[in-house]
């Protein structure tokens, strides 16, 4: 168990042996909710697809936006 304290914005950062032990990167969402004990628990979300490089990296967003672009550009 670690400590960690709540930010005025009532953050709290994920401790790094934690983030390393479950493989949580930077980017990555988690679920937040409250157990019927009135623990709150964090859970990773399993990652759907990985980020692509293209010189820069692409968000999901951005790529799924290029997928759609060059789509319409096929059916013109």
């Amino acid at each position: 168990m670690t400590r960690v304290k709540v930010t005025r914005n009532f953050q709290i950062t994920i401790p790094s042996d934690i983030r390393s032990k479950i493989g949580l990167k930077e980017g990555e969402e988690v679920e937040v909710y409250l157990n019927d004990e009135g623990r709150i628990l964090v859970e990773r979300i399993a990652a759907k697809r990985k980020t692509l490089t293209c010189g820069k990296k692409l968000l999901p967003e951005e790529i799924d936006e290029i997928i759609v672009r060059g789509l319409l550009e096929a059916i013109k």
